[in-house]
Formats: C-alpha cells, structure tokens, sequence
C-alpha cells in the first residue's frame, strides 16, 4: 500500500475518532470532522487505485 495512502488512512482514523468524541461531549464541530473523514477515506482509495493502475501498467509494458 503506498505511503500517502497509509497517512490518508490514519488521517480518517483519527477524524472518525475525533468526530467520536465532538458528538459525545455535545459539540457540532464533529460535523467538520465526518467531513474530514470523508475526504480523507477518498484519498486513501485515490492512491490505492492509483498505486494499481500504476502497476498493472508497469506489468504490462515489461513483460
């Protein structure tokens, strides 16, 4: 998996957890947070599709 996928993983981890813990203590501002997660889950699969088409490329253009 490549790296930028990885930090955009741990990026929607924490903003879900964050989110978490807004919506316990009663604050709206977990809004922004689910947002954040949203983006961020996108990214990952962003550089996760990218990273295979990338090498499903590679494959084919060496072998």
């Amino acid at each position: 998996m490549p790296r930028l996928a990885l930090m955009a993983l741990a990026v929607c981890v924490l903003a879900v957890a964050a989110a978490v813990v807004s919506f316990v203590e009663g604050s709206f501002v977990g809004i922004v947070w689910v947002l954040l997660a949203g983006i961020s889950s996108n990214m990952a699969w962003f550089y996760v599709r990218k990273a295979k088409i990338e090498r499903e490329q590679q494959a084919a253009t060496s072998g």
